[in-house]
């Protein structure tokens, strides 16, 4: 059965290397770049999630989604959509409503950003923009209790942002279980990735 590890908007599918290497079963992950995803078309949530939906699709049976931050809201989003295809759900540093302070604190540090700085992150200068943007009024508090299949919450303890977030969502999934990690920001999958890779193993292997 497939894992599949979704990216945030600041990183690549590249983002995980380093936490696969640790993991002791890697060989049924895959880790889709979002912006390949769009073919081509805006980079708007609604096209970004039109896009994930068909690649989920594709595959064949159930899958596990594990996603962060961005890469978290279209996991959350699909599971709550198409329920039967999830058998579990990984959500490390992920909102579960837009923050649209955040949003707007993040606009402004990124117009300070020369287009160059965007060439490690998702998308490009004006694709993030208009991606945040599409993405305001987004707002899942009212349907997470929906999601029936096994979830892990992951938030390090130093990711404040989404801290909140994090306590909702495990107090709100009826099969889920929180784990804070000590000493770790947002970019769990980067700043500490052998821990989530024992996280992962021992998550998965009850499958």
């Amino acid at each position: 059965m497939n894992k599949i590890l979704i990216h945030g908007s600041g990183h690549k599918a590249a983002s995980w290397n380093e936490t696969i290497t640790y993991m002791k079963h890697s060989e049924d992950i895959l880790c889709p770049n979002l912006s390949s995803m769009l073919n081509g078309k805006e980079a708007t949530y609604p096209n970004l999630y039109a896009s994930f939906i068909k690649y989920c699709n594709k595959f064949n049976g159930q899958i596990h989604l594990c996603g962060i931050s961005l890469g978290g809201i279209l996991a959350l989003n699909y599971a709550l959509d198409f329920p039967d295809k999830v058998k579990s759900l990984v959500l490390i540093g992920t909102p579960h409503k837009a923050p649209k302070v955040m949003f707007r604190i993040q606009n402004a540090i990124f117009r300070l950003i020369p287009k160059s700085m965007f060439e490690n992150m998702a998308f490009q200068k004006k694709d993030t923009f208009i991606l945040g943007n599409s993405m305001k009024n987004l707002d899942f508090s009212d349907r997470v209790q929906n999601i029936k299949c096994p979830a892990l919450i992951i938030c390090g303890k130093k990711d404040r942002a989404n801290m909140k977030s994090a306590y909702f969502l495990k107090k709100n999934i009826e099969n889920a279980k929180g784990i804070m990690l000590e000493n770790t920001g947002h970019v769990v999958n980067e700043e500490n990735p052998k821990m989530l890779a024992k996280i992962l193993d021992k998550f998965y292997h009850k499958f």
